[in-house]
C-alpha cells in the first residue's frame, strides 16, 4: 500500500490533512442522518442549528456565525429555503438585506435531531476522541485511524449498547 503522503508530510500539508478529518467526519455523520431517515447534507446542519440558537439571521451574520464566505453560505442557504427548512425575507432596516429564519419543517427537524441525532454523533466523536496522546499530528492520526477503524455509527451503537 502507498504511503500516505499528507500524513507524511506533517505540518507541512496541515490544511489538507484538517480538511480531510472534517469530511471524514462529515461523511460519517451523514451515514447517520441517512440512518434517522434525514435527506440532507450534514454541512448544512449548522445553518440551522445557528439560527436556532441565534433566532433570525442575515445571510451576512450567517456566514459570519457559520465561518464560510457570504456566497458559500448564500448557496447553501438557497439549498435549504428549496428543501422548505429556511425563510428568506426582507429585512426591516434595509431592502437589500436578506433576513433568514427557520420555517415549521426546519424548526421540527432542529428539534428532532437534537433529539435523536445530535447526542449520538456528539458521544461517538467524544469516543473517537477520548484516548487521544501525544503531539498535535499524532492526535491527528489518531482520529484519522480511528475513524478509518471503526466509523461513527459503529461507535454510537456502542455506545447505546453500554446504557
Amino acid at each position: 500500500m502507498p504511503h500516505d503522503i499528507v500524513k507524511d508530510f506533517g505540518y507541512l500539508t496541515l490544511g489538507t490533512r484538517l480538511r480531510r478529518l472534517g469530511e471524514m467526519v462529515q461523511a460519517n455523520t451523514q451515514l447517520t442522518m441517512q440512518q434517522h431517515g434525514i435527506d440532507l447534507p450534514a454541512a448544512h446542519y449548522p445553518f440551522l442549528a445557528a439560527i436556532d440558537c441565534n433566532g433570525p439571521l442575515t445571510v451576512g451574520e450567517l456566514a459570519d456565525v457559520i465561518g464560510i464566505s457570504q456566497p458559500g453560505a448564500t448557496r447553501t442557504i438557497g439549498r435549504l429555503a428549496e428543501a422548505g427548512l429556511l425563510d428568506l425575507s426582507v429585512s426591516d432596516g434595509d431592502q437589500r438585506r436578506k433576513q433568514v429564519s427557520l420555517t415549521k419543517a426546519g424548526q421540527d427537524l432542529v428539534d428532532y435531531s437534537t433529539r435523536e441525532v445530535w447526542p449520538g454523533v456528539e458521544a461517538a466523536v467524544r469516543n473517537l476522541c477520548t484516548d487521544l496522546d501525544g503531539s498535535f499530528l499524532d492526535q491527528l492520526a489518531s482520529i484519522e485511524d480511528g475513524l478509518k477503524l471503526r466509523p461513527l455509527i459503529e461507535r454510537m451503537k456502542e455506545d447505546k449498547e453500554t446504557k
